[in-house]
């Protein structure tokens, strides 16, 4: 049995991007109470690796924090297509490279307290140029990080993104452990 049973749920706002539901629910104790839910779909996030061990990371303006932030590229799953597609589909569009390569790290819930949101973490390599456009990546700088200079990027906050850091971090524990 579940730990919470829902008894109603209704959406409060639909979005472009993510929408809003809240859930009444009763407890294993049979206190009822609400649950506020997120919905968003699940995403990506990929590190990649050039050939001279160089991570490529881009740095856009997000506008719910009101700065840029330095991030693995990354992005939403569309519907029917498969993790491993997006990751080459966004690639393209956000840093203008095709991996040959792409090798799975394992992937988490981003915020599993309230949204449903799963990211699936990629290694990618082998890059060959291939350009797509996308309506969105105006402004993306792609910035050029020796793969040794990580972890002072994370613990200077220059890397601040949860998405980046659980990659980033799986990454380079990966990499130690071969």
């Amino acid at each position: 049995m579940l730990p919470e049973k829902k008894l109603s749920s209704r959406e409060v706002y639909h979005g472009r991007g993510v929408d809003l539901r809240v859930d009444t629910v009763e407890k294993l104790n049979g206190r009822k109470t609400t649950r506020e839910v997120v919905e968003h779909s699940d995403c990506v996030a990929a590190v990649v690796l050039d050939n001279h061990a160089n991570v490529l990371l881009v740095r856009q303006f997000r506008y719910a924090v009101g700065k840029p932030l330095l991030e693995v590229p990354a992005g939403g799953i569309q519907p029917g297509e498969k993790p491993v597609d997006c990751v080459r589909r966004e690639l393209q569009e956000e840093i203008g490279y095709l991996p040959q390569k792409v090798d799975s790290l394992g992937g988490f819930y981003s915020i599993p307290g309230y949204g449903t949101e799963y990211l699936y973490c990629y290694l990618t390599t082998d890059l060959v140029p291939s350009h797509l456009v996308a309506e969105d990546t105006e402004g993306i700088e792609l910035v050029r990080v020796p793969a040794n200079q990580i972890p002072q990027l994370i613990a200077s906050g220059e890397i601040c993104d949860a998405k980046s850091i659980a990659a980033l971090l799986t990454f380079l524990f990966l990499e130690q452990k071969r």
